[in-house]
């Protein structure tokens, strides 16, 4: 072997080596369970047509946004809660979804027979506000992957969540109402502590979110 094919195969080596020990730093450093939060959409609904930015402070990775998140979100939005971008386009809401390390609190909440799901959905997010178009959008999103296991536990996140992907929208919004939930797949039922589900109540512009999360 000729010296220079033998530099050649050192450097390659050699940029082997930096390449695995930088990837298992990279392991290390990563925490030991990361989840996904799973479409969180955003209504808006101002009392007049207005055009609306909305920025998203996120401690995770984005891995799909609908329309593309640059730098932001700008959207004309009516009071029916009908969004138009800049090229026209219309959406019922701003999509997105991410990867995240947040720790969520599941120390209140609620043990549900999968059989029993769909009727809790329905009164727990009445409950919380959300309107019967947005809450049926949540159920047919979850209902699927819930009502077929033994039992779930349920509980509504509240800074844990909020704390980890921040929101500012200008103009702000007069009342701002984020529901997200995360569960787990059970089978068998366990006691914990009923959680208290907050009333919220819609005046002005109005801001509604929901979303939620599947954990271990």
């Amino acid at each position: 072997m000729g010296k220079q094919m033998l530099k050649r195969v050192l450097k390659t080596v050699l940029y082997l080596v930096i390449i695995v020990s930088a990837l298992f730093l990279l392991m290390r450093m990563m925490p030991r369970e990361t989840y996904w939060e799973e479409k969180p959409v955003i209504y808006l609904y101002p009392e007049a047509t207005t055009a609306v930015s909305v920025r998203l402070d996120y401690d995770g990775l984005l891995t799909c946004t609908y329309p593309a998140y640059e730098n932001g979100w700008a959207v004309t939005a009516a009071p029916d809660g009908t969004l138009t971008d800049a090229k026209g386009q219309t959406y019922n809401y701003l999509y997105w979804e991410g990867v995240t390390a947040a720790e969520y609190d599941l120390t209140e909440g609620f043990c549900v027979a999968g059989a029993d799901t769909a009727a809790f959905l329905e009164d727990a997010l009445t409950q919380l506000g959300l309107t019967r178009r947005e809450a049926n959008e949540f159920i047919v999103y979850w209902l699927p992957r819930m009502e077929g296991n033994p039992y779930n536990q349920i509980s509504f996140q509240q800074e844990a969540y909020t704390d980890s992907a921040k929101l500012t929208v200008t103009p702000a919004p007069d009342s701002i109402l984020r529901v997200f939930m995360v569960w787990k797949p059970l089978d068998k039922p366990v006691d914990i502590p009923a959680q208290t589900l907050p009333a919220f109540e819609r005046h002005g512009f109005t801001l509604v979110e929901w979303g939620g999360a599947k954990v271990q």
